[in-house]
């Protein structure tokens, strides 16, 4: 354990105002809403218009959260963007967002890591936080995935939402709150179960690569349920063990909004009842990296963010990769 704990000093997040229903889905392709209810638990999500991109909301979430924080953006030492939906290619989208900011002394990076992004991204502040050579640090997880949705594709076009969080990370001034222990992990060799074949070295932008719809989500379901169950409780429950703690002092479970029956799965294998886990999938959709910053801006406004509680976030995304964070509120 780290003896200079990581706190999140403060949240925003942002999202587009045209809502998608699962009604406005079954105009365009086959399927019902009591289909995407039963099998996702989603109901309505999110779209960015024509003239919005990532680093739109990004910028609007973090913001918020540095206010909420109070903290200038001109006394940021870094920003780490989670995003698989960057404006360009390249420079990065940290970049853009540091720039509208006015966040001139920080390093600004992106990093990949699908709906993983935002626990590796806290993860790696961390870090630099408990080094001591980094003092305020801003993460966001900001994705527009219905840019990549394929809406001939039943499977994959009812879950993906837009949207972004945003969290400032500091040393905390308590050393019992913050941080308590923090896992990341991945393996290739489930690369294939979800992913999006075009737009890079593989398989550059091309009339051909637009013909055969290679820049649009394939995810094979089946499959990612089981790995994500498991692997989502197998680093919660190796975190715990890291600190002498057991799911029973868990105060709040906040997953990453995959699919409900993915969280409701979590946490009955970890043994959590359901009052102690948050959701917001039902309205907000999978929003990948974006939705645990998302879900605790929501609990934060909501005043169940309380001094003291345990907080276990855990994730799974494509890559595959997972994470899962524990900290003293």
């Amino acid at each position: 354990m780290n003896s200079n704990h990581a706190i999140i000093a403060g949240l925003g997040h942002a999202l587009p105002e045209a809502v998608i229903t699962n009604a406005d889905l079954e105009k365009i392709v086959e399927t019902s809403d009591d289909w995407i209810t039963t099998r996702t638990g989603i109901k309505n999500r999110h779209k960015a218009a024509p003239d919005e991109y990532t680093s739109t909301f990004a910028t609007r979430a973090a913001r918020a959260a540095l206010e909420r924080a109070g903290v200038d953006a001109a006394d940021l030492d870094m920003i780490i963007c989670a995003t698989v939906c960057p404006d360009m290619a390249l420079p990065s989208t940290a970049v853009l967002i540091q720039s509208y900011l006015g966040a001139k002394k920080a390093a600004a990076f992106d990093i990949t890591a699908a709906c993983s992004g935002f626990l590796y991204a806290l993860t790696i502040a961390d870090q630099f936080i408990a080094s001591g050579t980094h003092q305020n640090i801003l993460i966001i997880g900001a994705e527009l995935l219905t840019r990549y949705v394929d809406y001939t594709d039943r499977s994959t076009c009812v879950i993906f939402g837009d949207g972004a969080g945003a969290a400032v990370i500091r040393r905390s001034p308590d050393a019992r709150r913050g941080v308590l222990a923090a896992r990341i992990q991945s393996d290739g060799d489930f690369a294939y179960f979800l992913y999006t074949p075009g737009g890079g070295t593989r398989h550059p932008a091309s009339h051909a690569s637009v013909d055969e719809r290679l820049h649009y989500i394939k995810m094979k379901g089946n499959e990612l349920f089981k790995v994500a169950v498991r692997s989502m409780e197998d680093l919660s429950r190796k975190v715990l063990d890291e600190v002498r703690m057991s799911p029973n002092d868990i105060d709040l479970l906040v997953p990453h909004q995959a699919n409900q029956r993915i969280t409701d799965a979590v946490a009955d294998r970890l043994g959590i009842p359901a009052e102690k886990v948050y959701s917001n999938i039902a309205q907000i959709g999978n929003t990948s990296s974006a939705s645990i910053p998302i879900c605790l801006d929501e609990l934060s406004e909501a005043g169940r963010l309380k001094p003291g509680m345990i907080v276990m976030m855990t994730s799974f995304g494509a890559g595959a990769t997972w994470g899962s964070v524990l900290m003293r509120w």
